[in-house]
């Protein structure tokens, strides 16, 4: 499947009409904010070229483009963690997407082994520790 050239569009048909044309970056990736579809909790940040938000389209499962591996990743497919998608969104100028997911298996979805990849606190607001901050403990529960 490839989708539409978004230039093309008008500017008020890809902001507002109802065609989706994914404005991929220049290595043909568009960045991917997935949530858990019941906290609402951010899970991870990923990658999508047109073939893998292709399948995610058809399968209704997450499939994500590796950029470590250069290859298409089915979220899970070896883990057990397979996200299935309840809603799909894209923004207002259609580069970037938000999918909303219930995480399969163990319910994590971070490689080393946490409910999700944003697990280590950033310290703020202390001018003293500004130049070197040091990460807070995870707040996050470790599945595996």
């Amino acid at each position: 499947m490839s989708f539409p050239d978004n230039s093309s569009l008008s500017k008020a048909e890809l902001e507002e009409g109802n065609i989706l044309a994914p404005r991929f970056d220049e290595n043909g990736l568009i960045p991917v904010i997935t949530t858990h579809a019941e906290t609402k909790d951010v899970l991870m940040v990923a990658y999508m070229n047109a073939e893998a938000l292709h399948m995610t389209i058809e399968l209704g499962e997450a499939v994500y483009y590796s950029r470590s591996r250069d290859e298409i990743w089915h979220k899970g497919k070896t883990s057990g963690q397979v996200q299935v998608v309840k809603e799909m969104r894209t923004d207002c100028d259609q580069d970037a997407i938000v999918l909303s997911v219930i995480p399969g298996g163990d319910g994590g979805c971070c490689h080393v082994g946490y409910e999700n990849c944003f697990y280590r606190i950033i310290p703020f607001g202390n001018k003293d520790k500004a130049d070197n901050p040091i990460l807070g403990e995870p707040d996050v529960t470790k599945v595996r």
